[in-house]
């Protein structure tokens, strides 16, 4: 047993209502330069869809992840080492800018400077690349909220496999949503398929870099991810990804997405795992079988032989202690109702989500039963709105098993603490039905419900004593190039020396900046000052 640490994120799908601003904050902090404006390291969904970049759930076309061959060993699905390097210059397999999308800006100068005339100005749509003239036909969240109408079948690849379960009148139509960040997986098809060795996983927190130094643009890495999470700048010929804002987290503040997050959906926790068993795991013939391999590769934090190897492999007892509290191991593994997405991808994701209930319940409040009785709620998963059978593609390989457990779960979750809020005797026959304890109920709604801030985020108390000590990192991560440390990078990226930002009138110097604020402090300066 090799026992490894990890940052992990859980995210609750049924409170994600597609605001987008932890897209807008994410792009803000991270891909506001020349060079990546199509690039957006968070991104939101909508589901059914065709994603960003377009279809990229196909991997029979841009043949990312693992795959097992003919032996039964895992190999990158883009093929061998020799096929790959017969197409370091001229790789096929790449999405198109236009898969992405073609990001533009609008020609605001043509309004604001062109006087007076006899007709109105417009601003036409400017290529930001180019900076000619362009039509937009597509966008990052273009198919936003348009749910599982029939445009939608042919073009999500999971919906295709499922057209005849899916009834497609548009009074049945379902949708919800799906933010995506890097998986920051266990075992990266990414990192196994960069020619040059420029992607590494930490040893520390098992964070996704990319090495800016080593990096020669060969694209590989993008064939290799299969969720399209690693981006081509085409200005500075690097790759580039979601960093899981590691300045941010190594002086314990949460990830910019989790910390702006509306509906609180996010959250981050330390797992351990053994690194020895991730490729056994990996490597199960039977692609259903690996969500449960890979719960199986975590390791229970509170078993004292666990505790020891973790303490005997350098692992502080900060990092066990957060591991014992994280609200990621109790939704992953106590309580069962995170999933991971596409495990037969083959790359332990590890980046989990909760899948959404909410749809049914208004479903069933429309019809007028009762949306918070356990029988109704039951029968209404199999029934109602969103197919058991999409949401297994999705987070289990096709096994509804899992999902199903997970949304009974959360249904009698949802229907004992009304009881109990109603202050009505709860029914036991949930606990059993559900094969949870009366006070684990309670505990699971109060962690998904009213978490507060510390619950939700349980980063390592001593990761800011780390930071300095951690000056490699800077050559793993776009921001400023070497010989900058994280503490330099967080206090120039995220101001956490200064709120103010030393700009602005004075009367705004004491507001808050909340890129930076940690949620632990007081209110001031949260709320404007009335002058």
């Amino acid at each position: 047993m090799r026992v490894m640490a990890q940052l992990c994120m859980v995210m609750n799908l049924d409170k994600c209502i597609g605001c987008h601003t932890c897209s807008v904050t994410c792009k803000q902090a991270w891909t506001n330069r020349g060079g990546v404006e199509y690039v957006w390291f968070n991104n939101v969904e909508t589901r059914p869809g065709q994603g960003y970049p377009r279809q990229y759930q196909d991997q029979e076309k841009w043949k990312g992840g693992w795959t097992l061959n003919k032996k039964g060993k895992l190999t990158l699905k883009s093929g061998s080492r020799a096929k790959r390097l017969l197409n370091i210059f001229a790789n096929p397999v790449l999405p198109t800018v236009s898969d992405y999308y073609d990001p533009w800006t609008y020609d605001y100068e043509n309004i604001l400077g062109s006087g007076p005339s006899d007709t109105t100005p417009v601003a036409r749509p400017k290529s930001l690349i180019t900076g000619e003239d362009t039509k937009v036909t597509w966008g990052a969240n273009w198919d936003d909220d348009l749910g599982s109408g029939p445009e939608q079948v042919a073009k999500d690849p999971i919906l295709g496999k499922l057209e005849e379960k899916v009834k497609l009148e548009f009074e049945e139509t379902f949708m919800f949503y799906l933010p995506r960040i890097c998986e920051h997986c266990l075992n990266p098809a990414c990192a196994a398929s960069c020619p040059s060795g420029a992607i590494y996983k930490r040893s520390e927190d098992g964070i996704v870099l990319v090495d800016q130094d080593k990096c020669r643009g060969w694209r590989q890495c993008v064939t290799g991810c299969p969720y399209k999470k690693i981006y081509f700048n085409h200005k500075t010929g690097k790759a580039e990804k979601c960093t899981f804002c590691y300045p941010r987290v190594e002086v314990g503040i949460p990830t910019v997405c989790s910390e702006t997050c509306v509906g609180r959906l996010r959250y981050i926790g330390v797992m351990l795992y053994d690194a020895d068993a991730v490729l056994e795991a990996a490597s199960v013939t039977d692609d259903k079988d690996l969500y449960p391999a890979q719960l199986n590769v975590f390791l229970n934090p509170h078993d004292e032989r666990v505790i020891q190897a973790a303490q005997d492999a350098g692992i502080t007892s900060e990092w066990i202690k957060a591991a014992q509290d994280s609200p990621c191991y109790k939704l992953i593994v106590d309580y069962q109702v995170a999933l991971p997405l596409h495990p037969e991808y083959r790359t332990m994701p590890m980046v989990w989500y909760i899948p959404p209930l909410s749809p049914m319940v208004d479903a069933l409040k429309d019809t007028g039963h009762d949306a918070e009785n356990v029988g109704n709620l039951f029968g209404a998963i199999d029934a109602l709105r969103i197919p058991v059978e999409y949401l297994a593609e999705l987070f289990t390989a096709g096994d509804v098993g899992p999902v199903r457990a997970s949304l009974d779960r959360l249904a009698g979750m949802r229907s004992f603490m009304r009881s109990i809020n109603l202050g009505e005797e709860p029914d036991l026959d949930i606990c059993e039905a559900i094969r949870l304890q009366p006070e684990e109920i309670e505990a699971m709604y109060r962690l998904l419900a009213i978490a507060k801030y510390n619950d939700r985020y349980v980063i390592p108390n001593n990761a800011s004593s780390d930071a300095h000590r951690l000056d490699a990192l800077a050559t793993g991560c776009s921001v400023d190039g070497p010989g900058t440390t994280a503490f330099e990078v967080v206090a120039d990226k995220f101001h956490l020396l200064d709120d103010a930002n030393g700009a602005g009138p004075e009367y705004k110097q004491g507001r808050v900046n909340l890129l930076n604020w940690d949620g632990r402090s007081g209110s001031a300066g949260v709320v404007p000052v009335k002058q």
